[in-house]
């Protein structure tokens, strides 16, 4: 359930993308209050996954203000990008190593505090841990590049379509990991064409936030 904290902590300002010469959105508008969910819906190509990239940073905006805590991020980066937690496409995982080394890669790199173990077990990876993340089967790779999110609650998370190729146990480990992250006063932004089941989450299709 979202917090009932009605301070916005993520300001979307008239923002607008292109990519190819081509306009994907613009003048994007929404804010995000502690708890909040907000969920991206919408055909191929409207510009989803673009959002979530130019929230990241991968991509720049064509226009448009993001502020985190009241801030413009493009004056003070560095507390938006501490507060980051992005699963693209890819699961950012290294095959060469183990499922906890992988957890532990991360955590030092984000500079995490968080137990890689309780990441494990929110997943159902501990019984996996030791293994080398190349002999994993792709829902168990995905599984894992969850598992990364597990050890930054609070914060912004960004995920792309989370839910491919997991199996509906795992799917409802993934909203008890977002309620959890929810109640740490973390906000998260989903591109997603499944129903994930989040409750009280927003949605914004084509620019428009109902």
């Amino acid at each position: 359930m979202a917090s009932d904290n009605n301070t916005t902590i993520l300001a979307i300002d008239n923002l607008s993308c292109e990519r190819g010469g081509r306009r994907l959105f613009e003048d994007l508008s929404f804010a995000l209050s502690p708890g909040d969910v907000l969920v991206l819906r919408g055909p191929n190509g409207s510009g989803k996954s673009s959002l979530l990239r130019v929230l990241a940073g991968l991509l720049p905006a064509a226009d448009g203000v993001i502020q985190w805590h009241g801030r413009d991020i493009s004056d003070e980066p560095a507390p938006w990008q501490r507060s980051l937690a992005f699963l693209g496409h890819a699961n950012a995982i290294k095959a060469a190593m183990t499922v906890s080394e992988n957890l532990a890669f991360w955590a030092a790199f984000e500079g995490s505090n968080s137990d890689s173990g309780d990441a494990l077990d929110a997943l159902d990876l501990k019984p996996l841990a030791d293994l080398p993340a190349s002999m994993l089967s792709a829902g168990q790779q995905r599984r894992l590049g969850l598992a990364r999110l597990a050890t930054r609650l609070g914060g912004c998370w960004l995920m792309d379509e989370p839910t491919v190729t997991l199996d509906a146990n795992s799917v409802a480990k993934l909203r008890d990991l977002i309620a959890r992250h929810r109640q740490a006063g973390g906000i998260a932004i989903i591109a997603t064409h499944e129903d994930i089941g989040v409750d009280n989450a927003r949605t914004l299709i084509l620019g428009e936030v109902t």
